[in-house]
């Protein structure tokens, strides 16, 4: 099973539907929760304190926790399916953060941090980027074929 964990609702009717059409196709390979907390318009500080409590509160201790997070690994998308058949038998938690990125706290949490890329994006387009992706390990772990 895999869980995302992210700060914020979707809010544009495109980025629903895209999010909903991955949750469609990987359907056939995985169970996935979608988790969505409040965004908070604090200073930064008392921002990520709330939303980092609010994070860990979704995590259990036997989860295998992956934090999204600018300054994380890099991987192609033949390393990244790799990983998510490594981690098939565990409980995968990836965890998107608010608009200040993730608390220390999570981070530490956290068992591994990836970057997709050393842009920016909008979260709700970073959470239809992350579906893909994992639409794509899935294609490549069950040798179907996909567009490159």
């Amino acid at each position: 099973m895999i869980k995302i964990i992210c700060v914020g609702k979707i809010k544009e009717r495109f980025f629903k539907e895209a999010t909903n059409e991955y949750l469609k196709r990987l359907s056939k390979y995985t169970k996935i929760e979608i988790i969505e907390l409040p965004d908070y318009n604090y200073d930064v500080n008392k921002t990520l304190l709330e939303e980092g409590k609010n994070i860990l509160s979704k995590i259990r201790e036997k989860d295998f926790v992956v934090a999204l997070d600018i300054n994380g690994d890099t991987l192609d998308s033949l390393s990244f399916a790799k990983s998510i058949k490594d981690l098939l038998s565990l409980n995968v938690v990836f965890v998107i953060g608010g608009s200040y990125g993730l608390a220390n706290e999570v981070k530490k949490r956290a068992n591994y941090a990836l970057s997709f890329s050393k842009m920016t994006f909008p979260h709700q387009l970073f959470r239809v980027i992350l579906l893909e992706q994992l639409y794509r390990a899935f294609k490549i772990i069950n040798n179907e074929a996909y567009h490159k």
